[in-house]
């Protein structure tokens, strides 16, 4: 239904204002709704055989996002991202979302509608139609709640606990440019100017949930394990192995980084491993099957970075061969710390802060080249 534009008032006068302009926002047509905005709670009838996936997301004011910052567009589109991003990793196809929005009372109504034409533009991409949520006052700050319905074939779905001893490591896209992106639009030297610095900004203000590609691996059962990067690549890595019951090795040159001349290697290494919210996935591969993965997949390019081991615990080895226990220091909300939407550059750990020297740092004791590890398997050490 195409919607008759008009000068918007400051405000929306009352709810059922609101509700009436949002319901004439959803676009998105789907098959398996059978009643939408309006009543009381939707309705969706899903499908045979299939398993319903379902994920939830914060996106609060003052911690995943900054209003001096993140331009009211990029916030609705980022509070889809999030939940967005994990279906991905379970190779499911979202089909139906669900927002709740607690506005203050100074945000007005330009506001709300940048921020969910944000969302509207990711959830049409996605196939993902608003079927529902909720909105109130908050007397405090801005807080959406998104929550994501998806589905995934029948006992089929990608998991973090699939992992297995020889198993290699891949990882979608370039890690740590959002990180990069934020502490750009924190400078007041950034100007934006440089391609390196437009899309260090926009692949934080606008990530790209990887959910093609996650069906991809799903469909070709290329993935024996899957998680998300929503927290940096050392924590979520930490996440997989642990659920999976395994350990690590991760060769530092392979990792693929963002910032180019915007970032020293151990700058963009740091971002890459602690900056979190890039929303690439992180995913393992049988290596019977490891040569199936192709180098770039839609422009995407699949990196090779490590192989499971049975040891517990993830260490990452540097270009000589030197082996480093990798911390998870990514992102957790339990830790005391600033908020991450807010957190300045400067309080980033600097590079390494999250790697412990092992004992294999020994003369003579060191862990084999990455080239020569990964060459045994018939591949290219950076990608295949």
């Amino acid at each position: 239904m195409r919607v008759r534009q008009t000068r918007s008032p400051h405000r929306f006068r009352t709810e059922a204002e609101f509700v009436q302009w949002l319901r004439r926002q959803t676009t998105v047509a789907a098959r398996a709704l059978r009643l939408g905005i309006g009543d009381d709670a939707a309705l969706v009838r899903p499908a045979r055989n299939r398993d319903v996936v379902l994920k939830a997301d914060l996106s609060i004011e003052g911690v995943h996002f900054a209003r001096d910052i993140h331009p009211a567009r990029a916030v609705g589109h980022r509070a889809l991202a999030r939940p967005l991003s994990d279906v991905a990793a379970m190779g499911g196809t979202p089909r139906f979302a669900l927002l709740s929005l607690a506005m203050t009372e100074e945000v007005n109504r330009a506001w709300i509608e940048q921020f969910y034409a944000g969302f509207r533009a990711l959830a049409e991409r996605a196939g993902v139609a608003l079927i529902g949520g909720d909105t109130a006052i908050s007397p405090a700050q801005m807080m959406a709640d998104v929550m994501v319905v998806g589905e995934v074939p029948r006992a089929r779905a990608l998991r973090r606990s699939g992992a297995r001893p020889g198993d290699q490591i891949f990882v979608t896209g370039r890690l740590g440019a959002s990180a990069l992106g934020l502490r750009l639009l924190r400078s007041p030297r950034h100007s934006g100017r440089a391609p390196q610095a437009r899309a260090a900004v926009r692949a934080h203000l606008y990530p790209e949930p990887r959910c093609a590609l996650g069906r991809y691996l799903l469909v070709h059962r290329l993935a024996s394990a899957c998680i998300d990067i929503s927290d940096g690549l050392s924590i979520d890595l930490h996440h997989l192995c642990e659920a999976s019951r395994v350990g690590a090795w991760v060769w530092e040159e392979l990792i693929p980084t963002a910032g180019g001349p915007l970032a020293s290697r151990p700058e963009a290494l740091s971002l890459a491993l602690e900056g979190g919210e890039d929303y690439e996935l992180l995913f393992t591969v049988p290596p019977r099957w490891a040569g199936r993965v192709p180098a770039r997949w839609a422009g995407v390019p699949l990196t090779r970075l490590g192989e499971i081991r049975r040891p517990r615990g993830v260490t990452l080895i540097a270009a000589d061969g030197h082996a480093r226990t990798l911390q998870p220091s990514g992102y957790d909300h339990f830790r005391p710390r600033s908020p991450r939407s807010a957190r300045p550059a400067s309080q980033k750990a600097s590079a390494g802060a999250g790697l412990e020297a092992s004992s294999r740092r020994r003369t003579g004791d060191r862990t084999p080249h990455a080239a020569h590890q990964l060459g045994q398997l018939g591949a290219s050490p950076m990608k295949l």
